[in-house]
């Protein structure tokens, strides 16, 4: 059983314990039902203001919910030399939480060692953000330290605070490694801890993924001269980068996504493949393969952007659309179109309009909703987590000159043109 599964069981076994239903925890924890739901079945990664949550919900600490053990300690906690649970253990980067087990703490100090890497020194350094404020006191060695556009650079005994939702970073300097104390406070009542989502450090030699695909030339003196192509053939965005990515360095964020309830969520790209993929199954149990067009108004839903690259895999061209259109427009587009499915948001009266404009073509459509539930509708948010999130690719996956997306223009001038884009 793996931890995501492990962790779904704890909560649901405290849920029954508690003798709380799901529609009350999904309250409590303030997400949807249908999302609590697929968090307890362990088919969805909970965020930390959900974990924060349920743990108050719970009544227990929340590292009970992490590790199936409680944070027991509420007078003191002792690390001798070089202990500590390690949190991150990535190429070059070693850190350890030194109040893991502490009860309720208000701030959560870090023992984080830097290694050297002559490579970063002329790079520009790579700034994350957290919530909360943050102290730096050097241990050992120098770094330079990135907080917004200013850098400083601290040697032992120096020390920095700051504001951690300003983009922050900092790489060891000096010639050898550094050693410093992280301490992450609060800027609300949650605890706060050092963002896991970390990029890897390139190995020696290891090319970039885009040169394969890009050649840049310099001249004598550096400056860019000549840019060209290559392999564009063979090219596929969602298989060449975000999946490539993903299986280099699968824990880095590919996005961050505040939806308009101001709920956080964060992807890694071994999260967008992954689901990715579920959805590029999903549409194929649906019939959808290469060549059909699938129109999506999805607003800002986080569901739009695996989506999107579960088109890229399968070949379903793409027809991304605004929310705000009519069944008149509607009708046109299924029409110039040949469209055969709309994923389409629950929100307002998209849906609505659309089986209006499906009934004018007397077309029948394979229709999906995200958020919400409606007649002769597929529930994205239920039916995606069932499928694999695994999907090869092979010998007739879009590339190249294959369509990919499709656009209609404004329509000033008459109705609106479409624009076909190939991967």
């Amino acid at each position: 059983m793996n931890e995501l599964k492990e962790m779904a069981s704890r909560i649901k076994e405290l849920r029954e314990i508690g003798g709380k239903t799901t529609a009350e925890m999904a309250k409590l924890t303030e997400v949807s039902e249908r999302d609590y739901a697929a968090i307890e079945a362990g088919t969805m990664d909970p965020p930390f203001t959900f974990l924060h949550k349920c743990a108050l919900a719970f009544g227990i600490d929340i590292t009970a919910l992490l590790e199936g053990r409680s944070a027991k300690l509420s007078h003191y906690q002792v690390n001798r030399a070089g202990q500590g649970p390690v949190t991150v253990n990535e190429q070059g980067i070693l850190i350890r939480n030194m109040a893991a087990m502490f009860r309720n703490r208000l701030a959560t100090p870090y023992f984080v060692t830097y290694d050297y890497d002559e490579r970063q020194q002329k790079a520009p350094i790579h700034t994350t953000t957290h919530d909360g404020q943050e102290f730096d006191y050097v241990v050992s060695g120098s770094m330079r330290v990135k907080v917004g556009d200013h850098e400083e650079t601290l040697g032992v005994g120096d020390s920095i605070f700051y504001n951690s939702s300003t983009p922050h970073g900092m790489i060891a300097v000096g010639g050898e490694k550094c050693t410093f104390l992280a301490m992450i406070m609060a800027g609300n009542t949650e605890e706060q801890s050092l963002p896991m989502v970390r990029m890897r450090r390139r190995k020696p030699n290891e090319p970039l993924l885009a040169e394969k695909f890009v050649k840049c030339e310099e001249d004598g003196e550096g400056r860019l001269a000549h840019v060209r192509f290559a392999h564009e053939d063979e090219f596929n965005f969602a298989f060449d980068i975000v999946d490539e990515i993903a299986k280099r360095d699968p824990n880095r964020l590919a996005m961050l996504h505040v939806s308009a309830h101001m709920r956080e969520r964060r992807f890694s790209f071994k999260d967008m493949m992954e689901q990715s993929n579920r959805v590029a199954n999903y549409m194929k149990s649906l019939g959808l393969g290469k060549g059909d067009k699938v129109m999506l108004i999805l607003k800002r839903h986080f569901q739009f952007w695996p989506t999107m690259l579960a088109c890229h895999k399968l070949g379903v061209v793409a027809i991304p659309a605004t929310s705000q259109l009519k069944s008149h427009d509607l009708t046109y587009r299924f029409r110039a179109g040949d469209v055969k499915a709309i994923f389409c948001t629950g929100d307002g009266d998209v849906a609505i309009e659309a089986d209006a404009a499906e009934k004018e073509i007397g077309a029948h459509l394979v229709k999906v909703l995200v958020y919400g539930r409606r007649d002769g509708w597929h529930d994205y948010n239920a039916e995606v987590p069932g499928f694999s999130d695994v999907f090869e690719r092979t010998a007739d996956s879009p590339r190249g000159n294959d369509p990919m997306l499709l656009f209609f223009t404004s329509g000033t001038t008459g109705y609106p043109k479409m624009a076909l884009h190939s991967c």
